[in-house]
């Protein structure tokens, strides 16, 4: 339903124009009280109306992208008739959105009502742009026809049929058909009216003439021909049609039947194979024009459609009509479906595999980038499409301003944009014969300032691999096209400041120094960065990296400061992560207090053993099968294989009889005193070498103390270290009577201590510890050993146990 432009500058258009010119009656038969009802009606009416466009005024103002405000806006001035401030506001939407067909047409009969009803044919061009402009935004059979019907009437050179009238027509309707001459349900208006025109001017003709009246005949029969050699919804009656007018330039056909008797062959021959086509396509339209249907659903027809139409081969083409059958029907589900960015996607893969580099190509692309502003891969393309059709740089700069103006949902998608707009520059500066004025590498600086600027805050926390990608081609560039070394070098620097501790960036800024040469100052990197915290193995790699940098590239003095510098700092990350992997082989998650409660009187209620005992016992029960491979595990080779049928649970490892030792045939060690059972070799879990630390298990305690009596025994030529193992720290217990030792258990009964009324723990457990002799300097013995490797002797005899964060502190030679 069409709205009212309400004015009183002008009187009613006399030709049915349906934007009727609305004036206010005055009747003065009406009596005063009702005139001041319609006054103070009107006011109120009024007001509102002033309210309403403030309104949206402010939201416009703040909010421009705001498109049903620009809709509302436009619809609210329309009702007020303030034509100057509609024209600004429609102008102002056009700048930002397409306008639908519908609002451009509404836009020109405005114009039309108000300019040229009263004869103004100086206002024709204005109203010519206006159809220009809306026939480029979407396709509209409606519209195109509008337009051609505006020239047609008030162009006085296309009415009177003057030759540059006529050629100015002529050239309108190939273009009208060369939009929507292929579409199926509505192109044939098209086609007619250009017909009807032709009709005008033979009809206008000098009938003396005769020569110049054949001529004419002629070009209504091509376009005739024409018109039955494609797919439209009236073939059959385009054909009685064409029948009936030859019948009356002298032809005798049977203007009653449809067949093409009388018809010349190739005419016969297009039109049947145009019908046969109609019909394949008879389900598909239907499906795309249901009103029933949702929008998702009809969508999805038109995809099918589209499918169908490519893989049917090449498209008909004809006469002055180069637009394929599959482009008319993408154009037609754009109408639809303006906003749907798979769809623009796909149009323009299309248009990419059939037309490349055309320049029709341009408005396309720049349509697509309206509707869809949001969508980073359709900017790209356009970019693309630029460069490759040898688009100026002032073109490529405006699109990618342009693009930068828009929001999008990923932030892939700023960097996609940003490296095209540097890879058309890089190409452009390269391989270009001429370059445009003002293009040097002063842009591709620019652009990488601008990138780093607007991304780094953003990718720093999401995406470091773009972030590395942004400015390793920024260096790359600085040092290759700008031949500036310096500049490069401060790229990685401004990076390192940033992400110092993305390795990467390390290594990156590495390798673009060795590959230039500059080995001393490659070098100058791996100093500063080799004692950094890089994430996961990052720390230890770096280190490699350096040696192996040092084997390819050092000299022996290089490469020996590189092993001094870089081998106390591995022994220092592989400690690290020692104490880590006994932090969860020892110190297993805690329960809370309630599911703590929950199982002591579960384990009440049923008479069970002690939490202690249990695992005991279930240790007892673990089969397993000691080979040569126990000797092979203590060189970290292979670990020995468990037989057990069933997964089992991790074991937790909470006693207190444990030996720790490093050499190879522990078990063969320690088989004088007996009772040895599991034995856990440590191992790196990158190498799954052995660290040459293990814990020994042993069945009691009297085993326990027959193994810590070994304690600086020789074995393999080397003396281990056998201390007894306490987990927690916690169990503090006195060594001064050896009945002590023998009594002390994990399990047993808590005592009273003295009138301080402290507990004793009983250790009955068999926990020891032993450090290898490999983790000490060089001819270190037992005799020289260091003050924080010595451990304190019982009066029996017996080591002091040791908490973790004591064998720790005694690894480390800090106590």
């Amino acid at each position: 339903m069409d709205e009212t432009l309400v004015t009183s500058s002008e009187p009613p258009p006399s030709d049915g124009d349906p934007m009727d010119v609305v004036t206010e009656p005055h009747n003065p038969n009406d009596n005063q009280s009702a005139s001041s009802s319609d006054s103070d009606s009107e006011s109120d009416d009024e007001a509102q109306a002033a309210l309403e466009l403030q309104t949206l005024e402010t939201e416009l103002s703040t909010n421009p992208a705001n498109y049903d405000a620009h809709v509302q806006y436009i619809k609210a001035l329309r009702k007020q008739g303030d034509i100057d401030k509609l024209r600004l506001a429609r102008e102002a939407m056009s700048e930002l959105f397409p306008l639908t067909p519908a609002m451009w047409q509404q836009w020109a009969n405005d114009e039309i009502s108000l300019t040229l009803t009263s004869g103004n044919e100086g206002a024709i061009p204005t109203v010519e742009k206006l159809y220009e402009r809306g026939v480029s935004d979407y396709l509209s059979v409606s519209l195109w026809y509008d337009y051609l019907s505006f020239i047609q009437k008030y162009d006085s050179s296309v009415r009177e049929c003057s030759p540059s009238g006529i050629s100015k027509a002529r050239d309108l309707f190939e273009r009208a058909l060369t939009a929507c001459g292929l579409h199926v349900t509505e192109g044939c208006k098209i086609w007619e009216a250009y017909r009807s025109y032709e009709e005008m001017i033979l009809d206008g003709m000098d009938k003396t003439d005769s020569e110049l009246r054949e001529k004419q005949v002629q070009r209504i029969r091509s376009i005739y021909h024409r018109q039955l050699s494609i797919t439209h919804s009236d073939l059959k009656s385009t054909l009685l049609t064409y029948k009936t007018w030859e019948s009356k330039h002298g032809n005798n056909l049977d203007v009653s039947s449809s067949n093409t008797d009388g018809l010349s062959p190739q005419v016969a021959s297009t039109y049947q194979k145009a019908l046969e086509m109609l019909t394949l396509r008879a389900d598909f339209e239907e499906k795309i024009v249901k009103s029933d249907e949702t929008d998702t659903e009809r969508l999805q027809s038109f995809m099918a459609y589209l499918k169908f139409e490519q893989s049917s081969g090449d498209p008909i083409r004809f006469k002055s009509i180069y637009e394929p059958r599959v482009k008319s029907l993408y154009e037609r589900a754009i109408t639809e479906f303006p906003i749907s960015s798979d769809l623009w996607i796909d149009y323009t893969n299309y248009l990419n595999k059939t037309l490349k580099a055309d320049k029709t190509l341009r408005d396309i692309y720049d349509r697509a980038t309206r509707n869809c502003p949001w969508v980073g891969e359709l900017w790209v393309r356009y970019m693309l499409y630029l460069e490759r059709c040898h688009g100026s740089e002032k073109e490529l700069s405006d699109v990618f301003e342009r693009s930068l103006q828009c929001t999008f949902s990923t932030i892939d998608e700023y960097v996609d944009i940003f490296l095209t707009r540097v890879d058309g520059l890089r190409r452009r500066i390269t391989f270009a014969k001429e370059l445009d004025n003002g293009l040097d590498f002063v842009l591709i600086r620019d652009t990488f300032q601008r990138a780093s600027d607007y991304l780094s805050p953003q990718l720093k926390n999401s995406n470091t691999y773009s972030l590395l990608q942004i400015h390793s081609y920024w260096a790359r560039l600085e040092s290759s096209i700008g031949k500036d070394i310096t500049a490069a070098r401060g790229v990685w620097e401004s990076l390192l400041k940033n992400s110092g501790s993305m390795i990467e960036a390390w290594k990156g800024y590495i390798s673009m120094e060795t590959e230039m040469a500059h080995i001393k100052e490659a070098r100058s990197l791996y100093k500063r960065c080799y004692t950094m915290r890089f994430p996961g193995t990052g720390s230890e790699d770096i280190c490699k990296s350096w040696i192996l940098f040092e084997r390819e590239f050092g000299s022996l003095e290089d490469f020996d400061h590189a092993s001094q510098k870089v081998t106390p700092r591995l022994q220092e990350l592989q400690l690290y992560k020692l104490q880590q992997e006994t932090d969860e082989v020892e110190d297993p998650p805690t329960r809370n207090r309630r599911e703590k409660r929950k199982a002591a009187a579960s384990a009440a209620a049923s008479n069970e053993h002690p939490p202690a005992k249990r695992q005991k016992d279930k240790a007892n029960k673990v089969e397993k099968s000691v080979t040569q491979k126990d000797k092979d595990m203590a060189h970290g080779e292979n670990e020995p294989k468990i037989k057990n049928p069933t997964p089992e649970k991790p074991k937790l490892y909470t006693d207190k009889c444990t030996a720790f030792a490093n050499e190879e045939e522990l078990r063969g060690f320690f088989s004088d005193v007996g009772g040895a059972g599991e034995i856990r070799i440590l191992k790196d879990k990158l190498t799954k070498k052995s660290r040459g630390l293990a814990y020994v298990d042993f069945c009691d305690d009297a085993h326990l103390e027959a193994a810590v009596a070994k304690n600086k025994q020789t074995f393999l030529g080397k003396k281990l270290t056998i201390v007894r193992s306490d987990p927690k720290g916690k169990r503090k217990v006195s060594f001064g009577d050896d009945r002590n030792s023998t009594k002390q258990g994990r399990g047993g009964d808590d005592t009273n201590s003295g009138e301080h009324g402290h507990k004793k723990v009983e250790l009955k457990g068999k926990n020891t510890f032993a450090v290898p002799r490999n983790v000490r300097p060089l001819g270190w013995s037992f005799g020289n050993e260091p003050p924080s490797a010595a451990t304190s002797t019982t009066e029996g005899g017996d080591e002091k146990p040791k908490s973790n964060q004591e064998l720790r502190d005694m690894l480390l030679n800090k106590k």
